[in-house]
This record gives C-alpha cells, sequence and structure tokens, in this order.
C-alpha cells in the first residue's frame, strides 16, 4: 500500500481525478443530458414540454425523489431506437473514460421503455453494444444491470424478466430503483428468489429516503450482495455494525443526496462517518445529468466539502473494486493500478 499521508493536500484534487476508479451506482437514463433530450426528440419527432436546453435545465429544481422521477421518466420518452440507446449509453461511457473510470456496473429500467412500446431488445442491444465498444475504443470494463421498478408490481417485475431471459448474456445482474418510500424491498421478495436462482447478481435501492428498516429487508429478504445508497444506516447501530462487519458495499451518491434534499448541505454528508465505522461505502453519480456531477464531480466536491484527506480517496476507491462484481484478477489489476497512481502522488 502506498503512503498515503504523503500526498500534498494542494495535489488532492489531481490525484481524485487521476486514480482508477469503479462505478457502481450510475442510472443510463439518468445520464441523458439536455442537449442529447433535444436532439433525440429532433431525430425521433417526439414532442417534449420544454422550449430549450435551458428551460429544461431550470426545471431541475428538486424537493425530493418523485420530483425528480417525474422529469426522469419524461426525459426517457425520446428513446425510441436501438441506436438512441447506444448514443445514450456511448456519452456517458466517454466521459466516465474522462474520468479514469476503469470499471462501470450501469443501471437500466427497461420498463420505462417497454410501456411506451420500446422492446426489451431494443433497449438491451443498444445499450450493450455501446458496452461492448467501450471496452475496445475506451478501455473501460462496463456491465449492465437490469432494474425493476418499485411502484410498479411484482408482477409486472416477473413480466419483464421474462421478457429479458433471451438477452440474459448481456446483463449480469438486477437491481431496484424509483420510488422508495411506500414500496418496502420486501414487495419484490419472490421475483428477486427467481433471479438469485438465475445466478444473476442481487442490488436494491434501500436507505435512501426510506427507514434502516428497508436496509435490513433488502438484506435479508431479497439477500442483495450490495445496497444502493443506504445512508439512512447511520441511524441504527446494529445495522452500522452488521454492514461492517459483513463489508456490505454502500453505493453511496453524494450530489444526489444533496440535490434530492437527502442532506440540506453537503458539508453535513455523512460519507466520511460511514467510512469511520469500517463500512465498504463507494462513491458514485447516480444520475448525473440531473445532479450536477459525473463521477469526478462527485470526489472533488465531496471532498472539498467534508475535508477528507487522501486515506479517504484511496479507501473509496479500493472499495469500489473490492464492491464491483469482477473476479480476482480483475481486482488485484485494478487495485495494482491504484497503488501505482497513489505512489506516483507521494
Amino acid at each position: 500500500m502506498p503512503n498515503l499521508h504523503s500526498v500534498e493536500p494542494a495535489l488532492l484534487p489531481e490525484l481524485l481525478k487521476r486514480m482508477p476508479k469503479a462505478e457502481l451506482h450510475i442510472h443510463i437514463e439518468g445520464s441523458l443530458e439536455p442537449e442529447l433530450i433535444f436532439a433525440l426528440a429532433r431525430r425521433n419527432e417526439v414532442a417534449i414540454p420544454y422550449a430549450s436546453v435551458e428551460e429544461l435545465r431550470r426545471a431541475y429544481a428538486f424537493t425530493d425523489l418523485q420530483s425528480f422521477l417525474d422529469i426522469y421518466y419524461a426525459g426517457a420518452s425520446v428513446l425510441l431506437h436501438e441506436q438512441d440507446f447506444f448514443d445514450m449509453a456511448w456519452a456517458y461511457l466517454q466521459r466516465a473514460a474522462h474520468d479514469n473510470v476503469a470499471r462501470a456496473e450501469i443501471f437500466f429500467d427497461p420498463q420505462t421503455h417497454t410501456a411506451r412500446g420500446v422492446t426489451m431488445e431494443t433497449v438491451v442491444t443498444g445499450l450493450h453494444r455501446a458496452c461492448a465498444a467501450a471496452a475496445t475504443q475506451l478501455g473501460v470494463d462496463a456491465e449492465l444491470i437490469l432494474c425493476f421498478l418499485r411502484h410498479l408490481s411484482e408482477e409486472d417485475a416477473f413480466a419483464t424478466l421474462e421478457q429479458a431471459l433471451p438477452h440474459r448474456d448481456k446483463f449480469i445482474g438486477v437491481g431496484l430503483d424509483s420510488s422508495e418510500v411506500g414500496h418496502p424491498p420486501e414487495k419484490f421478495a419472490r421475483v428477486f428468489a427467481r433471479c438469485r436462482e438465475l445466478g444473476l447478481h442481487l442490488v436494491a435501492h434501500a436507505g435512501e429516503e426510506g427507514p434502516p428498516a428497508y436496509v435490513w429487508s433488502a438484506l435479508d429478504v431479497l439477500q442483495v450482495e450490495r445496497v444502493d445508497h443506504g445512508v439512512q444506516s447511520v441511524q441504527d447501530p446494529a445495522l452500522m455494525q452488521r454492514l461492517a462487519e459483513e463489508r456490505v458495499p454502500l453505493t453511496v451518491c453524494p450530489l444526489s443526496n444533496l440535490k434530492l434534499c437527502v442532506f440540506d448541505r453537503l458539508e453535513s454528508h455523512n460519507l466520511p462517518q460511514l467510512l469511520e465505522a469500517g463500512l465498504c461505502a463507494t462513491v458514485n453519480s447516480d444520475d448525473p445529468a440531473y445532479f450536477g456531477g459525473y463521477l469526478n464531480d462527485n470526489f472533488l466536491q465531496v471532498f472539498a466539502a467534508t475535508g477528507m484527506r487522501a486515506e479517504h480517496a484511496y479507501q473509496l476507491a479500493r472499495n469500489s473494486f473490492e464492491a464491483a462484481f469482477i473476479d480476482e484478477a480483475a481486482r488485484t489489476k485494478y487495485i495494482g493500478q491504484l497503488d501505482k497512481t497513489f505512489a506516483s502522488f507521494s
């Protein structure tokens, strides 16, 4: 391990940008920038209720998760063809390469599209084609995780899974996202059990706006391998102890938490507290087009606000590779690259 205490504070921002990292909580529909929304709207002759890019950006003043989701689903309406999904994913993957993301595990919401008559094949093929191109052209290892919308029924989730199974070779896991409060993880117990039988990796959003009880349910009922967000876990000491002892990864999204009023100030974010408690916390961008920053923006802003140091940066990046769904050879390779980068700054 490199000497983490010898990094000059003035060099920390550059180190944060240059260190290799994995992004484990990125909704690809949430990377759809206003400029691309308007370009796709024109290409596909879709009407959107905003006159300009600037007017759409001004609408990004969210008070909670639901106020964001209303605009999020409206923006996704411009996605109709395989090339649209490729273009959206490719734009994100180029940003990921710029941010030195070595591994990206990308969420996608097929129900958002199939409900509009877009086929599962269109969605998955377009996204997967971009991931394959990223490996050869950008040096980014990217895989897909299919997410179920929790405000819809478990029956709908089962139907979505059946539609997706012919494309099983193109995604590595399933997740659970959308409106958290009022839709506890146990609502999807049976479909997650089926996904576990199929050998899929399991993750779920829990403890963003919902209570610590939702995190317990995600762990015990859904048997997830990672918890997306999880910041409300600090309210429950027993849960914090379990998360630390079992090294259950939390995919924390600082700018998202700020934008959705989970924390009123970035200075108040509990990411340092999670690390100090020994949790396998990671930094991610969630829906970067809507929340004001991609992965490096999240690192730079939360470090500036909270005063975290080089040793925290190393731990967060190392945690991201520990938490990634990769084999040990890849993990060793990425951590070696991380060590080399930090050594160059010591």
